[in-house]
């Protein structure tokens, strides 16, 4: 068993994970996405992201776009959390929400790609 490679894995699947977890519920209601989870899916991806530099093959960069893609979409979601309950301190109305967990969701979309081409890497794979 290559530890790398489990170790890549897990980061990808958990950063899908979180993501996913985030954005579950209602796209309006702050109630139904915890920022703690938003900030574990934004640190998880960056994770994520530097696991993937030093690929030099043609998946690697395919993997290592659908990260920065991924990890970019969750920063400006978590900027725009930040903005919405600290610099503009008013009760988060349901669209400042919905914009926030947008982001989210694109995030989660590029987090969905990276895990579908891993799990098509691993199916390619055949021992020598």
């Amino acid at each position: 068993m290559n530890l790398e490679k489990v170790v890549f894995g897990f980061f990808v699947l958990l950063a899908a994970t979180l993501n996913f977890g985030y954005v579950t519920g209602d796209i309006g209601n702050p109630e139904h996405h915890n920022v703690l989870e938003l900030y574990a899916a934004v640190i998880i991806n960056v994770i994520a992201t530097i696991l993937k530099f030093g690929d030099r093959t043609q998946m690697g960069a395919i993997h290592l776009a659908t990260s920065l893609v991924a990890t970019i979409q969750l920063i400006a979601a978590a900027v725009s959390w930040i903005w919405f309950t600290q610099i503009h301190p008013v009760p988060l109305s349901a669209h400042a929400m919905s914009s926030v967990v947008s982001l989210a969701l694109g995030a989660l979309l590029a987090n969905i790609v990276s895990v579908v081409l891993m799990v098509i890497e691993t199916a390619n794979f055949r021992r020598h």
